[in-house]
């Protein structure tokens, strides 16, 4: 509101209880009364507003305060401010089939997040035959891809959308690859081994550079630390874990102030330890006698704590049921386990039992593992002692990045 100019001194000092005219033409949108606290109309808004005007009279001039009404915010206001913090970027996500389920779980996360189609068909050749649907639609508009690398032999198609989606004069683009597959072939331990870790991510490293610059890679709990300097500079690698959603998860169990972080190997304990410090650790490791390498204990006390074991991914399982065995050994009250990666090639996932309430010797209470791994998900759905964690609220959250 403009400020108003005082009354000049020539003037004579009205009463105080009363406005002279010439100040009623300064303020031509408001009605007064005559009283000490004057109330008026603002109708310039869409709906008149009650303002409080003060006059301090004690002086010459005349001064005048004008006290707007206490803020508020409509009802239909603030429902547009949620939606507004709900919706956050806009953002195509497209998907590969086995990441539907997931992708329609990331979409329920946000009204931001739209979900697009690809049609995945193929020639008589074998070879990929891909449409994506209304090309021209995502123009302008921020753009991302949920991959699943579960094998060889998707791979192929889905890096032929993942180069194409660039290019097709997106704002932005955003590359979902929660499992990095080849992260457990990162280094070479004698002349002739092949690192596909970094291969692959040579690959990544080349997709296109769409409008709004290099690629944003997001994956989760990769293997090996240092992987994430395998990458190139044209592609913007996001390193994100599923160990948020493990310790929600503990949060909730009744004996949650009972619980100790244990870890298969110093590997894992170097990945880990800093997002689970609040915990008692109990660190496992492997050692060589004779012709076996078993587990031991390294340092830590199992003894009457249910023990959580944390790894990044689970394989054949061997090491975990190892783990198992040590540590119920040691006097543990329960055992359960926490992968981000549920691989478990040839159905090893048989191998993990439930405890039924019983002894640990016998089983896991809980095994934990998140959706990167859709196929596996799907095998051990409704099966104890498995428990899926999704990462979808995750994901739509590294969308907004």
């Amino acid at each position: 509101m403009t400020a108003i100019p005082a009354i000049p001194p020539s003037l004579p000092s009205p009463p105080s209880k009363t406005l002279t005219p010439s100040l009623s033409s300064l303020l031509p949108n408001l009605q007064f009364s005559t009283k000490n606290r004057i109330r008026c109309d603002i109708r310039s808004f869409g709906r008149p507003q009650e303002w409080t005007v003060d006059c301090v009279t004690g002086g010459d001039p005349i001064h005048i305060i004008l006290k707007p009404p206490p803020f508020s915010i409509p009802m239909a206001s603030n429902a547009a401010l949620g939606s507004s913090a709900k919706n956050g970027k806009k953002v195509c996500l497209f998907y590969c089939a086995e990441m539907k389920n997931l992708a329609e779980r990331v979409a329920a996360e946000s009204d931001a997040i739209e979900l697009r189609s690809i049609t995945w068909r193929t020639f008589e050749d074998g070879f990929p035959n891909l449409f994506i649907s209304n090309a021209h639609g995502i123009r302008g508009q921020h753009v991302a891809f949920l991959a699943s690398f579960s094998s060889p032999g998707v791979i192929f198609e889905q890096l032929s959308v993942i180069y194409a989606l660039p290019k097709l004069f997106v704002s932005s683009f955003t590359l979902v690859l929660p499992f990095f597959p080849t992260g457990t072939s990162e280094r070479m331990e004698e002349e002739g081994d092949v690192a596909t870790a970094f291969t692959l991510a040579r690959i990544l490293s080349n997709v296109p550079i769409s409008r709004g610059g290099p690629t944003s890679l997001v994956i989760f709990d990769i293997h090996a630390l240092q992987e994430r300097f395998y990458f190139g500079d044209n592609v913007l690698p996001c390193f994100e874990s599923g160990i948020p959603l493990l310790k929600n998860r503990l949060q909730q169990l009744p004996d949650s102030d009972n619980i100790s972080i244990a870890f298969p190997d110093d590997g894992a304990w170097k990945r880990f330890h800093k997002q689970l410090q609040h915990f008692p650790m109990i660190v496992c490791a492997k050692v060589r006698e004779g012709d076996q390498r078993i587990v031991r204990i390294k340092e830590g006390d199992p003894a009457g704590r249910h023990v959580v074991i944390v790894d990044d991914l689970v394989q054949s399982g061997g090491t975990l049921i190892e783990c198992q065995k040590v540590l119920a050994k040691h006097g543990a009250a329960r055992i359960s386990a926490y992968v981000t990666h549920g691989i478990f090639p040839n159905r090893s996932w048989e191998r993990f039992e439930h405890d039924n309430g019983g002894s640990p010797e016998n089983g896991l209470t809980y095994f934990w593992m998140t959706d990167s791994c859709p196929m596996t998900v799907k095998e051990v759905k409704n099966r104890l002692p498995f428990e899926v964690l999704s990462l979808a609220s995750s994901i739509a959250a590294s969308l907004q990045i």
